[in-house]
């Protein structure tokens, strides 16, 4: 069987996961609380990390090596980037990237990458695909960005020319990124509470809640869908 961790950056984000989770323990570690028991028949680890990137590597960090986790798939909000991308619609990640960092860093420097991308597992993805077929809740596919800043106008136009992404927030590249270097499974479940026409923190306020119902909800009818186990 295989163990799942489930991270999301705030504890708004993480509350609709609660409820799926049964047989429920908590655990506190590096000033956060983790919380394992059983989705459906899948084993996880949920945890809400904290806003930002460095936050959400710790928190990845600790879930692979405290509670040995077999991959992570990070829940919660993003922002649309793309113009055609709604209130409460769920990306999840076909690839993930920086748009803070320089280009050369993670190419030239550890952990080598080929690419700048970090990407999403193949078998957390066809299980999410096959999940979107029935999904009660319109699900998009592609390119997810992070940095250090919520986007509004500022730097809108030059990321989305570098990128094409269609959401972007604080955390989901650094978790990747952990992911990455420790070899293990990675998947973004993202819902959307702003977009280009309906920009700004006071929208993410208003939607972050039943946006991340959504998100839980996907999520856990993934895990519905894995039979207790996430094949190898």
């Amino acid at each position: 069987m295989k163990k799942i961790g489930i991270l999301c950056a705030s504890d708004t984000e993480l509350a609709p996961f609660l409820k799926y989770i049964r047989s429920c323990e908590t655990t506190e570690k590096a000033m956060l609380t983790f919380y394992e028991g059983t989705i459906h028949q899948t084993e996880v680890t949920a945890v809400y990390s904290g806003v930002c990137k460095v936050n959400a590597a710790i928190a990845a960090q600790l879930l692979i090596d405290v509670f040995h986790v077999d991959c992570i798939i990070n829940g919660g909000t993003a922002g649309g980037m793309e113009e055609s991308v709604q209130l409460f619609d769920t990306v999840i990640s076909e690839r993930v990237i920086y748009h803070d960092v320089a280009d050369d860093i993670l190419t030239e420097f550890h952990p080598w990458l080929k690419s700048n991308y970090f990407p999403a597992d193949d078998k957390l993805s066809a299980i999410a695909k096959r999940y979107s077929l029935t999904s009660a809740h319109p699900i998009r596919f592609g390119t997810m960005v992070t940095g250090e800043q919520f986007i509004e106008d500022d730097k809108r136009e030059e990321i989305n020319e570098k990128f094409a992404p269609l959401c972007v927030d604080m955390e989901t590249a650094s978790v990747a990124h952990v992911c990455y270097v420790n070899k293990i499974p990675f998947l973004a479940v993202r819902t959307i509470t702003d977009t280009v026409t309906h920009k700004g923190i006071e929208n993410f306020d208003k939607n972050c809640e039943a946006a991340s119902e959504i998100s839980a909800e996907i999520v856990a009818g993934m895990l519905e869908q894995t039979d207790g186990c996430v094949s190898e």
